[in-house]
C-alpha cells in the first residue's frame, strides 16, 4: 500500500470527523479503546505531509499485534502514515506533554 499526501484543502479534523465511525469501528477490532489524537493535528497546524498520532488505551490481553493491526488499518482507511501509541507506552518525558494536548476523536 503506498500511502498519499492529502490534498492541502482536506484538514486532518475534517478527514477524521468523516471517518469517525469506520475509526472506531477499527479501534474496537483491536481492542483499542478512548482514542486521542495529538501532536500537530490536536494543534489544528497539520498540513498535508504531516501523520496523524493517535493514543489509546488497549484492553487488557492485546498484544503488539493488534497495535500494528490498529494502525495498518488506519494508515489504510485515512491512508496517511499513522502513529498509535498507547498511555503505557509514552516515555515519561513525553507523557505530560501528550496527555494535555491529547483530544478524544
Amino acid at each position: 500500500m503506498s500511502l498519499v499526501r492529502r490534498s492541502s484543502n482536506v484538514a486532518c479534523g475534517d478527514l477524521l470527523m468523516e471517518k469517525r465511525p469506520d475509526i472506531l469501528a477499527i479501534a474496537a477490532k483491536y481492542g483499542a479503546n478512548n482514542l486521542r489524537v495529538f501532536g500537530s493535528v490536536a494543534h489544528g497546524n497539520a498540513d498535508e505531509l504531516s501523520d496523524i498520532d493517535f493514543l489509546v488505551v488497549m484492553e487488557p490481553g492485546r498484544s503488539l499485534l493488534d497495535l500494528g493491526g490498529l494502525q495498518a488499518e488506519l494508515e489504510a482507511l485515512l491512508r496517511c502514515r499513522v502513529d498509535v501509541v498507547t498511555e503505557k507506552g509514552l516515555k515519561t518525558r513525553m507523557r505530560k506533554r501528550v496527555l494535555g494536548e491529547a483530544v478524544p476523536i
